[in-house]
């Protein structure tokens, strides 16, 4: 029977890993694990850097990661490779954030799981495993719905000046930025889906104004129109969300499912605790 493992949930902004060690738990945080932006030697460094002088890596008997990128195989041999370097006594279940999501809300039932975050991500959970899925097209083509999206729109806005007077103001004394810097960012410098996404937050800031309403809503139907409604599974059991966006913006996501009359279930800005409980259960 275990008795030390590490729950580790990573997203493409930042990573949380919580360490059970018997009936003590405690919580690691480093930046986001993605195999598509960091090599395995990054990773490696980061998940040392992270755990240095905190616990001993040899007493870990398994380690259960989720994350982002996952449904590619060499992204999986890149995250296993890693965990296996660095905690080389631990069984490894190494699964897509989509699962962690899953298994979260929805423990041992069937439901729709979605992820409204830096990205976003949908599919159908039989109570074991996704047996659907979205197509995953990131943030150049797809992630409806998600930070990304949602601060690409707020840029938009503003490079465009369709944002109104008041607006205008308030991005620009928030930001300090102009336009170089931002098309810099985007298209010269590393991890621009993160870039994008920080402008979300703009959003939360400004609620009540009809055109953050307008983004807002628009970007989250987006999310439903792309995906949601294409899924049959939709209409016959709860849908739920994870993430920041969707936790943020949840009133939103409940008043679109009600105009297309889904049935909203558990709305959560982390998985861990719900990782933490169906873990629990296991032998």
């Amino acid at each position: 029977m275990r008795k030390n493992y590490i729950i580790a949930d990573s997203g493409a902004t930042k990573c949380q890993w919580t360490v059970v060690l018997g009936k003590e738990k405690k919580t690691i945080n480093t930046i986001g694990i993605s195999p598509y932006f960091l090599s395995t030697d990054q990773i490696i460094e980061t998940i040392n850097k992270g755990f240095s002088k905190k616990i001993n890596p040899e007493i870990i008997d398994a380690v259960y990661f989720y994350g982002t990128g996952l449904s590619n195989p060499l992204n999986v041999a890149s995250i296993k490779k890693a965990l296996k370097k660095v905690f080389s006594n631990a069984t490894l279940d190494i699964q897509t954030d989509l699962v962690a999501v899953a298994r979260a809300t929805c423990q041992n039932k069937k439901g729709v799981a979605c992820i409204l975050g830096t990205g976003s991500n949908t599919g159908f959970y039989n109570g074991k495993k996704i047996v659907k899925n979205s197509p995953g097209l990131g943030y150049v083509l797809g992630d409806e719905g998600s930070g990304a999206y949602l601060g690409k729109k707020v840029l938009q806005y503003y490079l465009y000046k369709t944002f109104d007077e008041e607006l205008m103001h308030s991005f620009e004394s928030k930001y300090k930025i102009n336009k170089d810097q931002i098309l810099d960012a985007i298209y010269k410098q590393p991890l621009p889906n993160r870039y994008m996404a920080s402008f979300a937050e703009f959003l939360s800031e400004h609620r009540g104004h009809y055109m953050i309403e307008n983004i807002i809503e628009d970007g989250i139907n987006d999310f439903f129109f792309a995906h949601l409604i294409k899924l049959n599974e939709s209409w016959l059991h709860p849908i739920h969300f994870t993430g920041s966006v969707a936790y943020v913006f949840r009133d939103t996501i409940k008043q679109l499912a009600t105009a297309y009359e889904l049935e909203i279930g558990k709305i959560v800005k982390s998985p861990m605790l719900g990782l933490i409980e169906f873990h629990k259960k296991e032998k």
